[in-house]
């Protein structure tokens, strides 16, 4: 297969900002690609060339080596190349508008001839793919001379189209704004011919979570197999998620009685795998596996074979008393693991079990894998249970509540202890209750950063404020909130600068939804997620969250927003979206 014909298809999703137009582009992408390298098509759209749990060499070549490689290419001067990223914002659609008016000069005529091309013409998407692969894996002395030199002749094969996006999914911004929801959509209809078979297609890619492979199933009439896929150990399960609640009287309310009330660890989720050796997966699904080998030592002593199981590992003093969840953030290395161990020690609490043997345990009851986890687990000083309550009692479980805040923990989280594990689902069947619900709002809220103001004064060479969005799932976009500017110390921003500088942009992304006066000075991709407060939910004629669905020709705002922490640990899929703060809104004013 060509790849100038995905390279087409970015372009047109490249233009749009509606999800209906993204997901037909899709289906017929997807319709045109050959069933033996669908996953290679979909993996190249995500900007991947495996899915990250599997911790494999991601491309990940630096902005600064790519010039040189776009210079090599195209025979102009970096100087000019490093201009027109500025005036182009992006080196993709600057090597685009270089190559087009590129002429080959005489001495380039008079030059001796090159050896025989290793790539088709047109290349096709196997050689892109192939290429960016073992590109991806070069390392030692040279690899980065091999690196520029493999770069370069691609380039070189590649028209203008083609080039730039290959150097989009090299440096790691295809900006091209698409979901795995919609990407699931286009495979329902592409392959089942049928949208209705988007959730039998969801769960099995909540259980899976790899789009290519379970494309690589439909392709085959397998939805079936889909229906039927289980759980395989070193293939992490999407993780369930809580709903939130202001009160007591409402969860137990909501979850019909008695229920399971768990303490909420200010930790890091981590799922674990063992078998013929031990995985850590993060609610990202990325691998944790070397930060954490102590909790590795931990679970190797657990009486099984195999199993999936889920917990929470938090930062402990010398005395075992829980620390911030911020600590654990010196856990986050490469390198020196040895020593964070020994600085920053952790406690481990299990609080659930999804697979113990061969068995799944999805399906059944919250009592039952309970009671299969309090079999595996004798509690020692750093191995231990997640503690729990069952009751329907308000007085016992608010004793409870305080008793969790007392301990250093965020607050609790009730179960249903009727309730199946939904991978992947936000549901009522578990619902958080944390200490910061003694403001108006209920929750604090997880958003994405989408642009940000310069500061003045003593971050007058910073960021003064960030521009805040929240998910809309149905038109599949980010509406902005809020400005956020207070709670942060010099070193939340100093830790994130960097980062900043990979997504930043200037102009607004397509798929973020924005109408604020003065626009912000500089705008990000949304990838970097953070945790903010505030008091309350209020109505705005400037942010587009929840726009309309309160009141006509009105959105939602967060009154006196600040800054918790960043979260790593959450990716942009898993942010507060539309329909939640809406949510959070009504229950302000006792309207639901």
């Amino acid at each position: 297969m060509q790849y100038k014909v995905v390279a087409e298809a970015y372009e047109q999703l490249e233009s749009t900002s509606k999800r209906l137009e993204m997901t037909d582009i899709l289906v017929q992408l997807f319709k045109k690609t050959p069933t033996d390298i669908i996953d290679k098509v979909i993996l190249l759209t995500q900007g991947k060339l495996h899915p990250s749990w599997l911790g494999l060499d991601v491309i990940g070549l630096a902005e600064k080596s790519a010039i040189r490689a776009v210079q090599k290419a195209t025979g102009e001067k970096i100087k000019i190349i490093k201009e027109k990223v500025k005036e182009t914002g992006d080196l993709g659609t600057t090597f685009d508008k270089l190559k087009k008016l590129k002429v080959k000069t005489l001495s380039q005529f008079m030059q001796k001839k090159k050896p025989e091309p290793r790539f088709s013409s047109p290349i096709t998407v196997e050689e892109v793919y192939s290429e960016l692969d073992e590109i991806s894996k070069l390392t030692g002395t040279g690899s980065g001379d091999k690196k520029l030199s493999r770069v370069s002749e691609l380039l070189e094969a590649a028209n203008r189209k083609e080039g730039k996006w290959i150097l989009r999914t090299l440096i790691g911004k295809m900006r091209l704004g698409i979901r795995d929801m919609t990407i699931l959509d286009a495979l329902a209809i592409a392959f089942t011919n049928d949208k209705k078979n988007k959730p039998i297609i969801e769960r099995g890619y909540n259980i899976y979570p790899n789009l290519g492979e379970i494309a690589k199933i439909l392709t085959n009439q397998e939805l079936d197999t889909i229906k039927n896929l289980k759980i395989v150990t070193f293939t992490p399960v999407r993780m369930m998620l809580a709903q939130r609640l202001s009160s007591i009287e409402e969860i137990l309310k909501k979850l019909g009685g008695i229920s399971a009330w768990e303490y909420k660890y200010d930790g890091e989720r981590l799922q674990i795998h063992i078998d013929d050796k031990v995985m850590l997966y993060t609610r990202n699904l990325e691998d944790a596996t070397p930060q954490y080998p102590d909790v590795q030592k931990l679970v190797r002593d657990l009486d099984i074979d195999k199993a999936v199981i889920e917990g929470e590992v938090v930062a402990v003093d010398s005395s075992g008393g829980l620390r911030p969840f911020q600590e654990l953030m010196h856990r986050r290395r490469k390198y020196g693991i040895d020593d964070a161990v020994e600085q920053y020690p952790i406690n481990l609490f299990l609080f659930d079990i999804l697979k113990k043997g061969e068995q799944d345990l999805l399906d059944v009851p919250y009592t039952v894998r309970r009671k299969h986890l309090e079999q595996l687990v004798e509690g020692t000083d750093k191995l231990k249970l997640a503690t729990v309550k069952i009751t329907d009692n308000a007085s016992e479980i608010e004793r409870f509540f305080n008793e969790s805040i007392e301990s250093g923990c965020e607050g609790i989280i009730a179960k249903d202890i009727n309730s199946v594990y939904s991978a992947g689902a936000r549901g009522w069947s578990w619902i958080k209750l944390k200490e910061s619900y003694q403001s108006t709002m209920a929750d604090n809220i997880d958003i994405v950063v989408v642009g940000a103001y310069m500061g003045r004064g003593k971050r007058a060479r910073t960021y003064g404020a960030l521009l805040c969005a929240v998910l809309d799932e149905k038109e599949g976009n980010y509406k902005t909130i809020c400005k956020v500017g207070s709670g942060f110390s010099d070193s939340d921003l100093d830790f994130f600068l960097q980062k900043f500088e990979e997504v930043k942009r200037d102009t607004k992304p397509p798929q973020v939804k924005s109408v604020i006066k003065p626009v912000p000075d500089v705008w990000f991709d949304p990838l970097i997620v953070a945790e903010i407060a505030g008091d309350e939910i209020t109505l705005s004629n400037v942010h587009l969250a929840g726009f309309g669905k309160v009141k006509t020709n009105s959105g939602l705002a967060i009154r006196f927003p600040r800054f918790i922490r960043w979260r790593e640990d959450k990716s942009i899929e898993d942010i507060t979206t539309t329909d939640e703060v809406v949510d959070i809104y009504k229950r302000q004013r006792k309207t639901v």
